[in-house]
């Protein structure tokens, strides 16, 4: 294998040693939440088992039922739950508004679990269905979020021009403005980049508004309490889908019609957005990542007395105000360097190139919130920039550039 540079590893070690390190501090996370619930909840468990011993132990008892026989018959109550057959009337699971409704929980993945499908060929059908629709559902996700970048990008962009207008440093608008000059207040604007922390605090306040807005309907309508209304909204949203709160699943509602096109307008509102805040939201954990390592500089065992440090263009918290002030970067020597000496002709998208950073690369998405913001193509420094493959952000783009780069290969 060909050496990079000086050391043998290279990003690949970088790369290795940031999974490594995600993955331990995952495994610590999911620790420390299953003692935190485990405390929480295990003694409401345990409360609830005596509550049931005793009221089954009552019941039988009241009746003169063996229970034996009891027990055979909960459990055919709990087959029929399992049908989605209540004590109490809903609406019927599997009449078209019905189904149409488990359709969108299955190509969303929110799966609540309330309505499964019962027969052989519902369940393989569901296989190929879900298949292909929920691969549609996250390219959807995807080409929204791209969108979603691309008008917060403009009007951060308008705001940024606003504020150096008003300090003077550019040039208040008026109809003799040559055309030199508009150049010139293009130029001044062509180095600015949104902040990825002004885009995640936007998407966290639309999916605050989103939320607030959601629970309001669901306590009113579906008789919730407001804090479980809000809770729904975030397992809904995330896609999570418990299943223990489903909405509009009553027989018969007031302002049915308006209730359900509401249900579904802030079910996929919600889940756009908590998608794509989840997505700038991994940007700033690759940071962080990438400044633990700096802090912790690991050696490199194949090259004695230097040290695994992260590339010269990575990001890392403490250096935002030695370097610029908002969080951007050239990306261009960024995947040029990611590329040469790595790529074969012919070779497939690696697993590491689309899975890295949760799909998202802090290069491409910086880059392209630059771009959006100023209204200007990729520049077409190389060829693998126009076979048609170019374009989109997160997981999109990173599949797009690394298409292009096959394309040109061979």
């Amino acid at each position: 294998m060909a050496c990079r540079g000086s050391c043998c590893c290279g990003p690949v070690n970088e790369d290795n040693a940031r999974f490594i390190m995600l993955l331990l501090l995952i495994i610590l996370y999911l620790l420390c939440g299953a003692a935190v619930f485990s405390a929480l909840e295990h003694p409401k468990e345990k409360q609830a088992k005596e509550k049931w011993a005793q009221r089954f132990e009552l019941f039988s008892q009241k009746y003169n039922l063996n229970k034996s026989d009891l027990e055979k018959f909960l459990r055919h109550y709990e087959e029929a739950n399992m049908a989605g057959i209540r004590v109490d009337t809903l609406r019927p699971r599997w009449d078209f508004t019905g189904a149409f409704y488990f359709v969108g929980t299955v190509v969303s993945t929110i799966g609540f679990g309330m309505t499964t499908p019962a027969t052989v060929g519902g369940k393989i059908f569901l296989i190929f269905y879900g298949l292909i629709g929920c691969a549609a559902t996250i390219l959807f996700f995807n080409l929204f979020l791209e969108r979603i970048i691309t008008v917060l990008a403009f009007v951060l962009k308008s705001c940024h021009e606003v504020q150096r207008r008003r300090k003077g440093v550019l040039p208040h608008d008026s109809r003799q403005d040559s055309s030199n000059a508009r150049l010139n207040r293009e130029d001044s604007l062509a180095g600015w980049k949104p902040s990825v922390y002004c885009v995640m605090l936007i998407l966290c306040v639309a999916a605050i508004i989103i939320s607030c807005c959601a629970s309001a309907m669901y306590s009113s309508i579906e008789g919730w309490g407001y804090l479980d209304s809000l809770y729904f909204c975030f397992v809904a949203f995330s896609t999570i889908g418990f299943g223990d709160m489903v909405s509009s699943q009553r027989a018969s509602y007031e302002n049915q019609t308006v209730y359900r096109v509401g249900n579904f307008f802030f079910i996929l509102m919600g889940v756009c957005c908590i998608y794509s805040l989840f997505n700038v939201i991994s940007i700033v954990i690759k940071q962080v990542l990438n400044w633990l390592l700096k802090k912790l500089e690991i050696p490199c065992r194949h090259c004695p007395g230097r040290s695994l440090r992260p590339r010269r263009n990575a990001v890392m918290p403490g250096h935002v105000r030695t370097r610029v002030r908002n969080i951007s970067i050239d990306t261009d020597a960024v995947n040029d360097s990611e590329t040469d000496g790595r790529r074969m002709s012919g070779e497939m998208i690696s697993m590491r190139d689309f899975l890295a950073a949760n799909k998202v690369n802090l290069a491409i998405m910086q880059k392209q919130l630059s771009e959006t913001a100023n209204g200007h193509p990729r520049p077409c420094g190389s060829t693998n920039r126009h076979n048609g493959f170019s374009g989109g952000v997160g997981a999109l783009g990173i599949m797009n550039n690394r298409l292009a780069e096959t394309s040109v290969d061979r």
